[in-house]
């Protein structure tokens, strides 16, 4: 999970008040769960018609609650697989701030199989924290930064009911950052 590296200029300034935002309000109702709990029986039937119900659902439940407008998902086939010359990129899914689209791909790129539900639920919190910089905290992007990261982290926890990690961050060159894995899940055991 590499940080974007900082944009020059204009839109510094709101790329720093990304990345310094580390907390999100969660709802206190348990909805996310039940829905997430959803999915995950979804899932585990690789019943993609109900997996895609209970994307909408948990989208729409979190929507309201932040007061934003509600966006779409579809749920997609394997994921695409992209190599190139150093790199095979695989996409988990992506976000369309001119039509609130909301991608997730269902199945691994390689195998065909389905995702696990911990990846989906994570993909499916980062996408919507991507609605949510945009249409609710005024970002015309919505960066990858440390601060993106922390909220997209506790939106995916408080759904899953695990607890929540503090991350430890590693500079790398450009000015990005990594989460330090090894650090972070030493501290939390």
């Amino acid at each position: 999970m590499p940080t974007d590296a900082a944009p020059r200029k204009k839109s510094r300034e709101s790329f720093c008040r990304s990345d310094g935002m580390k907390d999100l309000v969660l709802p206190g109702d348990g909805r996310l769960q039940s829905i997430a709990a959803s999915l995950e029986v979804a899932m585990k039937f690789e019943a993609a018609g109900d997996v895609s119900r209970a994307c909408t659902e948990f989208l729409s439940a979190a929507s309201d609650f932040y007061g934003v407008s509600r966006c779409s998902v579809r749920v997609l086939a394997a994921r695409p697989l992209r190599v190139r010359e150093r790199a095979t990129i695989e996409f988990f899914g992506d976000y369309q701030a001119g039509t609130k689209l909301i991608g997730v791909w269902l199945k691994t790129a390689v195998r065909k199989e389905i995702t696990s539900f911990g990846t989906f639920l994570s993909t499916l919190c980062q996408e919507f924290c991507h609605h949510l910089d945009i249409e609710r905290f005024g970002f015309r992007t919505s960066w990858h930064t440390r601060g993106f990261y922390e909220r997209t982290a506790a939106l995916y926890h408080h759904s899953r009911m695990t607890p929540a990690k503090r991350f430890f961050w590693a500079p790398l060159r450009g000015g990005r950052w990594r989460v330090d894995w090894s650090r972070t899940n030493r501290v939390q055991s």
